[in-house]
């Protein structure tokens, strides 16, 4: 039986042969030496118990040309980037649908060396040292019998970390093809396809656009198509007005949420067009996803328009995927940064219905706001446009106003009491659909969710703080007083900012008419408010008495004000249901 002393001894080597397994597995299973011939195929590191990452990678292939004849060369460049680089690489050109290494590269780094790929000399490039790189150049000479080629490469940044699937931009050959060189899914008595996404709408392709019927060739246009290459494979194209990223979804409903996405982004940094497939969970930043069985047929920005056009087999994947195969399609734009993108500005165009992409229509969408957003919407509109501005006039102008009781109580009391009770109900209902809406909190914590939040709460509190008022007759009443205005004069100010970023996100005209007219309505409140706020001060200073009247002036003000209200509220309850 060991002893302690021994058995610790014994234990003690244990983080030496760690060590040594690191150092081990680092150095020799590798290759540093750039030795990877058993890679050729799979592109794939032979380093156990590790996978790719799935993350965008933090590299990029430049290439000099999109274009090619035989022989021609090609300035092909491996580059790392946001200040990151890489230990190791395996870079490949390919055909389009192919899975061999085509061409050759001529190398003028002492940091590359060819390889002897699918029996083709200098077929494939990889790196010659395990050191530090953060970009590698070679020229690529392009073979004869290919139509499309794409470069492809698998980069090491440690032993345990590497991306797989890392693409350049399509190549086309100016030489015209054969059909013998073409992949084998495109060997067919389909439709040819095209890259000029205009052509076939309808009669061999799904297209998807707005404004209805635009090509891509307007710059005002926002286009997508689809066709079919049987099985999973379909050819994809969209294009749209954006300096950074334009994206098409496939979604079962008209949310965010559970949605399959392609991403065409313009990279500023290294002026490069990239294709990205990613997935949304909800109104959230989209998972990034590996880009799986896509090739890459050509990607460009132009004039301010990106386009990208590639070939997926990877099977669309929502939530519940529907049995026909039906999706709604959505199409969006907006800002990135460093190939990450940023929420899109305006809600994406949407198609009114499920849509079959096998199928050879062409339709346009708009942009569209769900029921449920427009059931908020239009709650909060009435909560703190109507109900509760009318309420706080009843509390602070008409108490004196009307001397008559209800049940019990001053009747002004009783009708501010009823009109804030609705306000806090449709605030509280409102504040429900808005999560049901975004099955969560919003990404990012965007201002109008935040004031919506505060909103809310300082809403729900106003009626309770009530139950512990005191009686007129207590010193601290007016604590009380001053607390309970200060608190709803915050929630109303709140509440109309909220209101104006609310209308910003749905309104779908360029005028921003909504917002506009909100701003009408605060500058009529406010009218309203200086001239009931004179006729107070005016009757405390005596300077006139109706006592006699049979309308009190500020009954006739509040109809007035009553009268321009409903005017604004209904006119942006029509534009919210229009949106």
């Amino acid at each position: 039986m060991l002893s302690f002393p021994s058995l610790w001894r014994k234990m003690g080597k244990l983080p030496s042969l760690f060590i040594f397994w690191e150092i081990f597995s680092s150095t020799v299973l590798s290759f540093p030496d750039g030795k990877i011939d058993a890679s050729c195929d799979s592109m794939l590191p032979k380093h156990r118990h590790f996978v790719a990452q799935t993350n965008l990678p933090p590299y990029a292939i430049s290439i000099s040309n999109t274009s090619f004849n035989p022989g021609d060369e090609i300035v092909v460049s491996l580059i790392a980037m946001n200040n990151s680089n890489f230990k190791g690489f395996l870079l490949q050109a390919r055909a389009t649908g192919g899975d061999v290494a085509v061409g050759s590269f001529r190398i003028i780094n002492p940091l590359t060396q060819g390889l002897e790929c699918n029996n083709v000399q200098n077929s494939s490039l990889s790196h010659t040292n395990g050191e530090n790189k953060q970009n590698v150049t070679a020229i690529w000479v392009a073979p004869s019998g290919v139509r499309h080629v794409v470069f492809r490469a698998t980069v090491l940044q440690k032993f345990s970390v590497f991306w797989t699937e890392v693409q350049s931009q399509s190549l086309v050959s100016s030489s015209p093809p054969s059909v013998s060189t073409l992949p084998s899914f495109l060997q067919s008595t389909s439709p040819s396809i095209t890259i000029s996404t205009e052509e076939g709408c309808g009669i061999h392709k799904f297209c998807f656009s707005n404004p209805a019927g635009c090509t891509p060739h307007d710059p005002n246009c926002y286009f997508m198509s689809s066709q079919t290459l049987g099985s999973d494979a379909f050819s994809f194209e969209m294009s749209g007005l954006s300096d950074g990223y334009v994206a098409i979804g496939f979604s079962d409903d008209t949310i965010m949420g559970n949605d399959d996405i392609y991403i065409c982004d313009r990279n500023a940094a290294i002026d490069h067009v990239e294709v990205q497939h990613a997935f949304s969970t909800g109104a959230t930043t989209p998972t990034t996803m590996p880009l799986g069985k896509v090739e890459i047929l050509a990607t460009s920005f132009n004039n301010g328009i990106i386009k990208c056009s590639f070939i997926s087999r990877n099977a669309i994947s929502t939530h519940s995927r529907a049995s026909d195969s039906l999706y709604y399609i959505f199409l969006t734009s907006g800002p990135s940064s460093n190939g990450k993108i940023l929420k899109h500005p305006k809600r994406p165009f949407i198609t009114d219905k499920k849509v079959n992409i096998s199928s050879f229509a062409a339709v346009s969408g708009t942009w569209t706001t769900p029921m449920i957003v427009k059931a908020h919407g239009a709650l909060m509109l009435i909560a703190w446009m109507t109900t509760g501005s009318v309420g706080m006039i009843f509390a602070r102008y008409l108490k004196k106003s009307i001397n008559q009781t209800l049940l019990g109580k001053d009747t002004w009391f009783q009708i501010h009491s009823f009109l804030m009770l609705l306000t806090v109900v449709a605030t509280i209902i409102a504040f429900i659909l808005a999560f049901v809406a975004r099955k969560g909190w919003s990404s990012g914590a965007e201002a109008h969710a935040v004031l919506g939040c505060i909103v809310m709460i300082l809403s729900f509190f106003q009626p309770v703080i009530t139950f512990f008022r005191p009686s007129p007759q207590n010193k601290w009443r007016f604590v009380f007083n001053w607390f309970h205005m200060l608190n709803a004069l915050v929630i109303k100010v709140l509440a109309v900012a909220a209101i104006f970023l609310g209308l910003k996100m749905v309104s779908n005209s360029p005028s921003l008419w909504m917002v506009k007219t909100m701003g009408g309505f605060v500058g009529w409140e406010a009218l309203i408010a200086l001239t009931l706020d004179v006729n107070l001060w005016l009757k405390k200073k005596e300077v006139y008495e109706d006592s006699n009247a049979k309308v009190k002036s500020e009954i006739f003000l509040l109809l007035i004000y009553l009268c321009g209200n409903l005017a604004f509220l209904i006119a942006l309850l029509v534009g919210i249901g229009r949106s």
